[in-house]
């Protein structure tokens, strides 16, 4: 999707979602917000044209976490050494610790409530991502290839996501800190567990 700004027909250009997911994300890392009127003014459009191109506010927080979640996936599975099950717990471990981001941080203390919809409902492109992600997981660890026939790996996914982000997410929101090996027991049994 595309709008073009400008007044006149000789100083138009397009502004794609492309450029608006990343000059969104770029003001999240410095501000842990997005401000779309700052942002429109950023980028000298109308609010109107980002409002167009973006959706909403809401939806633009949810392509620019997702978008963010992907490096953040992609850096965790680069750093990999394990294979199966301890491959998979030490992915989230690497995942989880990035979570820690002084920005991740302050734009879940400043903003539980958009934080809770845009990150924890399945309806959104976090989550969706994330599970997504899991299942690559599952499968380049050889994880997959240990579960009993016929196992459901998109559920096994969902579940394990659920588990991981309420587990991390939770030390945000307690001011109790976590500790990852606690949970590690509970995703071995979801995993010997999985049908």
């Amino acid at each position: 999707m595309a709008a073009v700004v400008g007044e006149e027909k000789a100083s138009r250009r397009v502004v794609t979602h492309d450029q608006v997911v990343r000059a969104g994300v770029d003001q999240f890392l410095g501000r842990s917000t997005i401000d779309m009127e700052a942002l429109a003014a950023g980028m000298a459009i109308s609010r109107a044209t980002l409002y167009r191109v973006a959706g909403s506010r809401d939806a633009l927080l949810d392509d620019v976490l997702r978008a963010l979640t992907e490096v953040m996936f992609a850096e965790s599975r680069a750093a990999r050494r394990a294979a199966g099950f301890d491959g998979v717990v030490e992915i989230s471990r690497h995942f989880g610790e990035q979570l820690r981001s002084p920005v991740l941080e302050t734009f879940l203390w400043q903003e539980p409530e958009a934080a809770s919809r845009v990150l924890f409902t399945p309806a959104g492109g976090v989550h969706e991502s994330a599970v997504a992600n899991q299942i690559q997981i599952f499968r380049e660890t050889g994880l997959a290839d240990d579960l009993p026939p016929g196992t459901d790996l998109p559920h096994l996914a969902f579940l394990y996501v659920r588990m991981v982000g309420a587990f991390f997410y939770a030390e945000f929101f307690t001011g109790r800190p976590s500790d990852f090996d606690e949970l590690v027991p509970a995703l071995r049994s979801l995993m010997t567990a999985a049908p």
